[in-house]
């Protein structure tokens, strides 16, 4: 399922400017199941679970890196939520942020790629989480706090009249990451409960005003 959302997204992306690029040839879909391949196979057991790796490192012939060029941003963000994907429907856990690279290389042959994956530790050992902001875009929590409220200098800087100045905060403490209200005139909501601090799970949902903020740790 996690496969078909992935092509489905590319298809809609690489209508129009992009169409061309995708005829014939490699296909970036090839990729995606190469990708989530690499994961099963690779995966191992940890202290909490299953751990798959989380850097990839996707190798193109020149001619097809260029073929692919006006839209590699796209295609390395959507293979990013691919693996994402895949990780949360078989129970797969990271120990650092997704990354994926696309690279060329002059010996691959056209039509031939490589993809390989290996497992990384996140910056100071910290595990993979990130939060989904309403426009799809993802912060990758680091050790930093991050500070939700419509004030500029917090980190996710809302112009949401719900929210307050100072709203609620992000922030890791041991192994958990936690999202605390900052005593909010709205209050703060994970799910649709209201809450003053709770240790969040993957896939919880923050609101925060009108707003929602989607919490992964995969």
């Amino acid at each position: 399922m996690g496969l078909q959302r992935f092509e489905q997204r590319l298809e809609r992306l690489v209508e129009g400017a992009f169409s061309k690029a995708l005829r014939g040839g490699i296909q970036p879909v090839e990729i995606g199941r190469r990708l989530t391949r690499e994961m099963d196979l690779l995966r191992r057991v940890g202290v909490r679970g299953l751990i798959a790796p989380n850097v990839f490192v996707v190798t193109l012939s020149l001619q097809d890196a260029d073929r692919f060029q006006s839209f590699a941003d796209v295609l390395a963000r959507e293979l990013g939520d691919a693996a994402r994907e895949h990780a949360r429907r078989e129970g797969y856990g990271f120990v650092g942020p997704v990354e994926v690279e696309i690279r060329s290389d002059p010996s691959t042959r056209p039509g031939r790629y490589r993809v390989t994956a290996e497992v990384r530790e996140g910056v100071d050992g910290l595990s993979a989480a990130s939060l989904i902001l309403s426009d799809g875009s993802r912060i990758v929590l680091g050790s930093e706090t991050i500070e939700i409220g419509r004030l500029p200098e917090c980190s996710i800087a809302l112009s949401d009249p719900n929210v307050s100045r100072r709203h609620a905060e992000v922030r890791r403490r041991g192994s958990d990451v936690l999202v605390v209200d900052l005593q909010s005139t709205n209050g703060t909501r994970v799910n649709g409960v209201p809450i003053r601090e709770r240790v969040l799970e993957d896939g919880d949902e923050i609101t925060v005003g009108t707003t929602s903020i989607r919490f992964e740790s995969s």
